[in-house]
């Protein structure tokens, strides 16, 4: 499933937060409504965020009415400012701005020259990003045995990419290799993406998948119901992977019950120059606790804490799925500028 496309100046989308009761596609014309999607998480999902990121860019050169090369570049260097701003954690969005800035300023010729590069650099990103996200998933299927049962956490499927997904890249390339595989999602509160996408795509593919509530993580690995867990990343640090709040819970689980805890991303999301101690993690409104939908469960005026990421160190990662290979902790951990070695 395709999420996002270019046509002639306008990006097309898919709006997250209508699912999985309709699906409505989002006509976005300008730099400001792709910024309100991915603030409002109409979009979502770190490689998603990355390459809406960069059609945002083209939008601003698409309809930029600038008549010289530095008069663009200036306009894309503003437009740049105004998507770093939207959400903070996750690092694929702020690569891909890096990288269209970077094409922008390398192109020879004019105002024009560097219109076309740039939007031919963004349709370049969302056709890797399908093919990183398959080779994701030939990589890490061969960890998946025929009837395993696979938690996961959140949406990190073709709903969170371009296409075919990262965690659920590896389900789905196991289940088109003919394991028998199945999923235990839980339902990743406050956003629900477990409950309304990761279901929605399983039930989709008619990979048999099993809805749990979050705090039933204990439960179903006591039970000895799951055999590994793969999870998508934000960011992933030298010594931590940043993603969706709950991640570390369902980590420290996997870790005491013996349960293989897999973390699928692809490269663009790997920031290894930094610490988990210098990511800002992102607080979202008190009414995506409070509220769900448009039904209030708490009471008026209760205090809120609502981090949308958590930090989860290395330590309890068993390996990391990349378009590379599978790259093991301890791989990882003796080189931490980036070139690990991966199997």
């Amino acid at each position: 499933m395709r999420t996002i496309e270019w046509r002639d100046g306008v990006v097309v989308t898919i709006d997250q937060t209508r699912l999985p009761n309709e699906e409505v596609f989002l006509e976005l014309k300008s730099l400001q409504e792709v910024a309100s999607a991915i603030k409002e998480m109409k979009v979502r999902g770190a490689p998603l965020i990355g390459v809406t990121a960069a059609y945002g860019l083209a939008l601003a050169a698409y309809h930029s009415k600038a008549k010289t090369r530095e008069n663009i570049l200036k306009e894309l260097e503003a437009s740049a400012n105004v998507i770093r701003a939207t959400r903070p954690t996750a690092v694929n969005l702020f690569w891909a701005v890096d990288r269209i800035l970077k094409r922008a300023y390398e192109t020879v010729g004019d105002h024009e020259a560097v219109r076309r590069a740039v939007i031919e650099e963004a349709n370049r990103m969302a056709d890797e990003d399908v093919e990183v996200n398959r080779r994701i998933g030939r990589n890490g299927s061969r960890l998946l045995k025929d009837g395993d049962t696979v938690l996961t956490h959140c949406n990190a499927g073709s709903l969170a990419t371009v296409d075919y997904g990262t965690a659920l890249a590896v389900i789905r390339s196991a289940w088109e290799e003919g394991k028998r595989v199945s999923v235990i999602a839980d339902e990743t509160r406050p956003k629900l993406q477990g409950a309304r996408l990761t279901a929605y795509e399983l039930m989709r593919d008619g990979v048999p998948v099993t809805l749990i509530t979050d705090s039933m993580v204990g439960y179903v690995m006591a039970e000895g119901l799951v055999d590994k867990v793969i999870v998508g990343a934000d960011r992933i640090v030298q010594d931590a992977v940043i993603n969706k709040i709950g991640t570390y819970t369902v980590a420290v689980l996997a870790h005491e019950h013996g349960v293989p805890f897999y973390v699928a991303a692809p490269k663009s999301t790997f920031d290894l120059e930094r610490k988990a101690e210098e990511v800002e993690i992102e607080m979202r409104s008190p009414e995506e606790v409070t509220h769900i939908g448009s039904v209030r469960i708490a009471p008026e005026g209760v205090k809120v804490l609502n981090p949308a990421f958590d930090i989860t160190p290395i330590s309890y990662v068993t390996a990391i799925i990349c378009e590379d290979g599978v790259i093991y902790k301890e791989e990882f951990e003796r080189d931490l500028k980036g070139e690990t070695g991966t199997r």
